[in-house]
Formats: structure tokens, sequence, C-alpha cells
């Protein structure tokens, strides 16, 4: 009996709690990324950039490209840490490690890039780029024009990059648009507007005429005059400690992953030894 006990932990050299715990882990990952892509392949194609290369000149803002790189990503990990710990394939969980690393080498880089550069405005200076961009091509995409409504009404409630009139950018809302007959012509969109409370649906047209000269309302009550530059600075000193909270976990987590996924490859390999 006691001969048969002691072959028996020879020949579990594997942990199943580490070994299932990677899988499961990472199934979720691979599932969340592959989701992430379909949505973003979706955009795409509802937007017909497959067959319409002419329209990628801002590709990197483009929302839809994003979920397409982020969801290749993620699903690539997951993918890897998932099948490399079912199958126990040290080749796939080298891969899943060398993936983490390197994300968590791009995640500190830029953790200590944005600290170093924070008070000399380069940060600052690439929001308002962003920003600007996507003022001026704000009617040519619409999950641009989506992401810059959903930023200015639901997540900041703001209006341009520095306040209102930083929509003369735009060729639909510039003051001069008049003269073609643009109706938006010294407006901004609706969602500089503030929304009432017993506003069920947004007015659409709220924003018409408000930058003109001699508009009979009172500009503050109607559309938010402060710039989201500012506005995003605010809500970052506002959130801090739950940004940074949020990022300690994420790096925590993933150096876990690859110390789990390390310590399986050791179990895996010490298991493989007994056979050669």
């Amino acid at each position: 009996m006691p001969s048969v006990r002691k072959y028996r932990r020879e020949t579990t050299e594997i942990s199943c709690c580490l070994k299932y715990l990677l899988f499961s882990s990472n199934v979720v990952v691979w599932t969340a990324g592959l989701c992430v892509l379909a949505v973003g392949i979706w955009a795409w194609n509802e937007k017909d950039m497959f067959s319409n290369l002419a329209k990628l000149t801002f590709i990197a803002l483009d929302p839809a490209f994003v979920l397409i790189c982020t969801g290749t990503i993620t699903f690539i990990i997951g993918f890897t840490g998932s099948v490399g710990a079912l199958r126990e394939n040290t080749c796939l969980l080298s891969l899943y490690a060398l993936f983490l690393s390197l994300l968590l080498t791009f995640e500190i880089s830029l953790g200590i890039l944005t600290f170093v550069l924070k008070d000399k405005g380069w940060i600052k200076d690439q929001a308002t780029e962003g920003l600007r961009a996507f003022i001026i091509h704000y009617r040519e995409d619409p999950d641009q024009q989506n992401l810059i409504d959903w930023i200015q009404e639901d997540w900041l409630q703001c209006c341009g990059i520095d306040g209102p009139k930083d929509w003369d950018s735009n060729n639909y809302f510039n003051c001069s648009s008049s003269a073609i007959g643009s109706r938006e012509a010294c407006g901004v969109p609706f969602s500089c507007c503030r929304r009432r409370p017993t506003e069920l649906i947004k007015n659409k047209q709220c924003g018409y005429d408000v930058r003109k000269e001699g508009y009979n309302f009172e500009i503050s009550k109607i559309i938010y005059e402060k710039g989201c530059v500012q506005a995003g600075e605010e809500w970052i000193e506002h959130n801090l400690i739950i940004i940074s909270t949020s990022v300690i976990i994420l790096i925590f987590v993933q150096i876990l992953g690859i110390c789990f996924t390390q310590n399986l490859r050791a179990d895996i390999n010490a298991q493989k030894s007994k056979y050669h």
C-alpha cells in the first residue's frame, strides 16, 4: 500500500487547480475578445470600410478600428492561455506569458511616459488634436460622431475643445456656412445642450443659432460652456484614486498570470522528464 501511494504522488506533478484556473479565466478573456472583434468588424462593414479604403485617412481615430485591434489582441492572448493550459502545451503557454509580458511592459512604459510628460503639456496637446479631428470630421464618420456626442453629453458634460466656439472648425457649424444654407451654422451639436429635468426625448435642434450675436436666451442655461479638455482634466483629478487602483489591480493580475503560467510550464516539463 505505501508503494502505491508513493507512485501516485510521483505521477501527479501537474496541479489541476492551477491548470483549470488558467483555462477558465482565459476562456472569459477569449470570449470577450471575440465579442469585441465581432462588434468592430460589424461596425466597419456597416460603414463599407472594407471596400472603400479611401476613408482610412483617420483610421487611428476610428472607434471601429480600435475595437478590431483590441478584440484581436484580447482574443489571441485568451486563446493561447486557455488552449495552452487545457492541452498542456508549453509552446502556447510560452507565447501567452510573452504576450502578457509585452502588454505589461507597454502599460508600465505608458504610465512612466504619462507621469514624465504630464507637466509638459504633451498629453494635453494630443487630446486637443484628437478632439479637433473629431470636430472637423463630425459628419463624415457615424462612429466618431457618436463617440464625441457621448463624450460631450454623457461623460464630461462639455462642448468643444476649450468651449463652444471650437465648433467653428466644422463646415456645418461654422458661422459662415449660413451663406450656403446650413441650418446648423453658428450652432453646436445637440450633445452640447443641457438636458432639462422634464425632457424625455432630447431635442436634436436645441443647439441651433446659440452662437449667433443677439441670441435671445441665456446660453449657459442652454448648452455646456466648459471645454472638454478642461472637463477631462477635472474628471481625472476627481477619479484619480479609482483610476490608480484599477491600474494596480490590472498589473497585479497580469503578473499573477505570468507567475501561474511559468509554474504550470515547470510542472508540465517535470512531468515530461519522467518519460525521457
